[in-house]
């Protein structure tokens, strides 16, 4: 059975702080037409001397033979704004 998120995990501010930013990611990268569900996503954690920043990316799932079209975005930590949007090609 698995198991409930805890209080204790909820009041972590890096549990907060991802799920905010992938939802807002999520939503700009379904507008600019990537299918979630046939994307591999991963999250990285990137720090400026002033700012920090989730590097979202979205790629596909089947990348054997493909080259790019990888989908970027990095948002702020600390409010979940999108910072920059990068589409590879």
């Amino acid at each position: 059975m698995a198991t409930l998120i805890t209080e204790e995990v909820l009041k972590d501010p890096y549990v907060a702080s991802v799920a905010i930013s992938l939802s807002v990611a999520n939503k700009k990268a379904q507008e600019c037409g990537v299918d979630l569900k046939e994307s591999m996503i991963s999250i990285t954690q990137e720090n400026s001397a002033e700012e920090s920043f989730w590097r979202i990316n979205y790629g596909p799932k089947n990348y054997i033979n493909r080259r790019g079209g990888d989908l970027i975005i990095y948002v702020y930590q600390e409010d979940g704004r999108i910072h920059k949007v990068l589409r590879g090609q």
